[in-house]
């Protein structure tokens, strides 16, 4: 039996979470395989709840767990909250605290969903890449941080720092994954203006050599930026820091058509964490509009990573496959003129195509 902590978040966190379980639950009839889900609140639920976005049970619950399953967190409801005690703190404690350093986020346009993309198809329909992003240090952990104020000026800082161990670690996960793949890495830093990205680039060329068999190219941020859109098909494991992973990823995203399709699995620590990457949408939030499939193939890479059930895995991801060939689309991914599905029916959908 595996323990799964659930923390669905806010928005619509809870209703992807949701249909995640009941696909989880279709893998458990398929497979006999027991799975038990406690669930703990987190963000700003936790926030109304109790006062603080990350409670010591919901933190305790995950590090308990065989993985956690995460929705999303935040919305404009707690926008006047102080920064330490914001809904997205919450994700950085438990990155930080479960030692989350690689979030891997696999890119692959479905062939049937070519034409929702913003690029042409001509120029998605071979790409199948992954963004290892370093998770724990970079700017978004960096010290000195705060807010100062002047003679009346205003002045925000944040510190950018990595060690070449941060380094030296994420580089080997993406070389690693690479090995298994197209054996291409590319590192994405901003040596040219930061001492940081220096730092970076030399450990990152030092872990290459010993992978000999793995292509490294180096390439500046801006240009990669570039590239994603002008030609996503070069890139197979692109490896960068915390912050432009945190861009870079939700660009590829678009790639699949929506933020919505993509997937992701933090890794590192003994217990996995897996959550769709997009936010909380407050907007569309209790409508049954969200799509939960970034949720459902997050599940996907759970029972891959942390539970070494590939062949549950790949039947599930197929099962995402089939489902959209055959038409069926959540709003974001609904061609004009056609009628969307709802949240609750794509993962009932998908969820019969395993079972079936």
């Amino acid at each position: 039996m595996f323990n799964v902590a659930v923390l669905a978040g806010d928005g619509i966190g809870p209703e992807v979470v949701k249909q995640g379980l009941r696909v989880l639950h279709a893998v458990a009839e398929r497979w006999n395989q027991r799975f038990e889900f406690k669930e703990a609140a987190v963000g700003g639920a936790a926030i109304d709840l109790y006062g603080w976005p990350l409670p010591e049970d919901s933190l305790r619950l995950a590090q308990a767990s065989d993985a956690v399953l995460l929705g999303a967190v935040g919305g404009p409801k707690w926008d006047g909250v102080e920064y330490e005690k914001r809904p997205e703190k919450a994700l950085l404690d438990l990155r930080q605290k479960l030692g989350l350093y690689a979030n891997l986020r696999p890119v692959r346009p479905l062939a049937s969903l070519l034409d929702s993309s913003p690029l042409k198809p001509e120029l998605i329909k071979e790409v199948d890449l992954i963004v290892v992003r370093e998770l724990t240090g970079g700017i978004y952990f960096g010290s000195p941080r705060g807010l100062n104020e002047n003679d009346g000026q205003l002045t925000g800082f944040n510190t950018e720092v990595y060690t070449s161990a941060e380094v030296e670690r994420i580089a080997r996960k993406a070389f690693e994954i690479a090995g298994g793949r197209s054996k291409r890495v590319t590192s994405v830093d901003k040596a040219n203006v930061l001492e940081s990205s220096l730092v970076w680039r030399k450990v990152v060329s030092k872990v290459k050599q010993d992978y000999p068999e793995v292509e490294l190219n180096h390439m500046l941020v801006d240009n990669c930026a570039m590239q994603l859109i002008r030609n996503p098909g070069q890139f197979d494991v692109l490896v960068t820091t915390n912050m432009f992973g945190d861009i870079l990823s939700d660009e590829a995203a678009m790639l699949t058509g929506s933020l919505g399709m993509l997937p992701s699995a933090s890794l590192g620590g003994e217990v996995g964490m897996y959550e769709p990457a997009h936010g909380s949408a407050p907007d569309i939030a209790g409508k049954d509009q969200a799509n939960p499939i970034g949720l459902i193939l997050s599940c996907a890479m759970m029972l891959r990573h942390s539970f070494g059930l590939e062949d549950a895995a790949g039947r599930l991801e197929g099962a995402v496959e089939k489902v959209v060939a055959a038409g069926h689309r959540t709003q974001d991914i609904c061609p004009k003129g056609a009628t969307p599905v709802g949240t609750a029916r794509m993962g009932e959908l998908i969820a019969a195509e395993i079972i079936n």
